[in-house]
This record gives C-alpha cells, structure tokens and sequence, in this order.
C-alpha cells in the first residue's frame, strides 16, 4: 500500500480537490482507495458527499481512543472508502496536548488496521499542528500541489524544512514524491513559476534528502470553473462534469502517479 498526506502550509492551494478528485480516479481505475479527512473544517468528508450529524463518530474520536478506524470508515463510492472529519475536531488538539505520544496516534491505528487498500490519501490541514504532525507520521509519502505564485516557492522551502525536521525525529521514512501545479492557466508568470521548480530539481544531489526523489508531474490541473462548482454537490469532479478540463487534467495526474498510461484528446 501507499501511503499518502497531501500537505500545504498555505490554504486554497487546491489539497482537498487533488486528494478528493486523484483518489476517485484512481478508484474508477480499480484501485482500492481510503481517504482520511485529518482537516477540522472537513471538507473533504463533504466534498465525497457526507455530512457527519452532530454526535456521529469520526476521525476525532479514532485519535481520542474512542474507537478505530474500521468503525468510522464508509464506502462511498466503488472502491473508495472515507475516514471523516467532524467539525468537532475543532477542539480536538487541545484534548490531545497532554497525550503521551499524540505524535504518534494515527501511525498506531493504521497498523493494526488491516483492510486491504492499494493507496491511503491523507487530506491535511493547511497548518503544522497536531494533525498534520499525525499524518506525517503515518505516511511514507508527501505530494505537494503548488500555486503558480512566487510566493508559493518560498512557502514550498519551508515546507521542505519542515519535511526534513519530521524525519529526523519522527519518521525515517518520510519523503517529498510528488508536486504539481494547480489553478494554472498558461501565463508568462506561470511557465516562469515551473521553470524555478524544475530548476530546483535538476541538481538533486544539493537537494536535502528528503526530497531529492520527488517527481515534478508533467500534468497541470488547469484553472477551471468546474472543479469549484464539484464540492457543492458533494462529488468529485467526475460525477459532476466528466468531460470538464478538470477531470481531464486529474485523470491524467492519477496515470503518472499509478504508471497508467495517460488519456489524449
């Protein structure tokens, strides 16, 4: 199985969408697919189509002790399965500040979880508190989407430094596999943005380890109306608009990240 926590420090980068939109794809491809929904304001939860009511369980109470993972994990579409967050969660850190290895919670859940699954999609919280540390903990992997801003770059070095600070301490394993850029739309500015990362790449010897494998995907989520229209009807983009640029751009993302061959047209 994959591992992965689909992370950015800075919010409305487009993490949810990509978690949500390359997890049904890669389901639609006959992969068995979990989404864990580890960001308070759950917006993952609702953009697969669920709403947690007041009491439910979620994944706030899997990290409280309360129970694991199998009772709160739902089939939502064939082959794709949600771990939800509640807004709940909201005060959940708090409760955990005092919680011997709180670190830790999610990484021992997962391992005595056996349902069998090809890919784990971590859905994070644009912060670096207590779940986001969760995730990175739990994961081998981090996919990192990118606005085409100059500003992102300076944020995506920091985040570097965060990467490299978790594995020292707290994970071995962890590694920076995959970037992408999303909201783009073909201007000087942003063909100059892609130039500067695949720049940053072309030395990875002088690259902190904790990156140094990380592939730069050659597909772009172009900027597109659709995939903001998607999570207001509680679908990934290809059961709202499978024809839209949106869907085109992440069932191409889903084939380089799986090794399936790509769609045309």
């Amino acid at each position: 199985m994959r591992s992965i926590a689909i992370m950015n420090q800075k919010g409305g980068v487009g993490k949810t969408t990509s978690t949500v939109n390359i997890s049904a794809a890669l389901a639609a491809a006959g992969k068995r697919v979990c989404v864990i929904d580890l960001d308070p304001q759950s917006h993952a939860t609702l953009h697969l189509g669920e709403e947690l009511p007041y009491g439910a369980k979620s994944v706030y109470d899997v990290l409280l002790g309360k129970c694991k993972l199998a009772e709160v994990r739902q089939q939502v579409a064939e082959n794709l399965w949600l771990v939800p967050a509640h807004l709940d969660m909201v005060g959940a850190e708090m409760e955990l500040a005092s919680a011997v290895g709180r670190e830790l919670i999610l990484r021992d859940e997962l391992a005595d979880d056996r349902f069998p699954l090809d890919y784990l999609f971590i859905d994070c919280p644009p912060s670096l508190g207590l779940f986001t540390l969760n995730a990175l903990t739990a994961v081998n992997e981090v996919f990192v989407p990118l606005l085409p801003h100059y500003l992102s770059l300076q944020g995506f070095m920091r985040l570097v430094e965060t990467l490299e600070a978790v594995t020292r301490r707290l994970n071995k394993q962890l590694r920076l596999t995959g970037i992408w850029i999303c909201q783009f739309e073909g201007t000087q500015l942003a063909k100059e943005i892609v130039a500067d990362i695949e720049s940053f790449f072309q030395h990875r010897d002088n690259l902190p380890s904790v990156c140094r494998s990380a592939v730069f995907f050659e597909t772009k989520i172009r900027k597109n109306v659709r995939l903001a229209e998607a999570p207001s009807h509680g679908k990934p983009i290809f059961g709202y608009d499978p024809n839209s640029l949106g869907a085109e751009d992440y069932r191409n993302l889903a084939a380089e990240i799986a090794g399936f061959p790509q769609q045309t047209g």
